[in-house]
């Protein structure tokens, strides 16, 4: 692999990781935590650690994030229902 695939992947990793953090929008924070997660595990996988990567995948990109999705859906519509009453 070429050294522009690694750089790009990296970029991808710390721009997800800083759209975490600064998104005042918890979803989309959610969201970015998991594209940086996805390309975290890509990375892991093109410096040959298979195990690594398939573990970000599967526990970083893809359970903590549905996770998150699920939590913020839930809270934002209990917060709709105490409204109306």
């Amino acid at each position: 692999m070429t050294v522009f695939t690694y750089v790009a992947l990296s970029i991808v990793v710390l721009a997800g990781a800083v759209g975490a953090v600064l998104s005042r929008n918890a979803l989309r924070a959610a969201v970015a935590l998991g594209a940086g997660s996805a390309a975290l595990a890509s990375l892991f996988f093109l410096l040959n650690a298979p195990y690594a990567g398939g573990f970000e995948l599967s526990i970083g990109a893809g359970l903590v994030s549905v996770l998150f999705i699920i939590a913020i859906s839930l809270t934002e519509s209990m917060q709709g229902q105490q409204r109306e009453t």
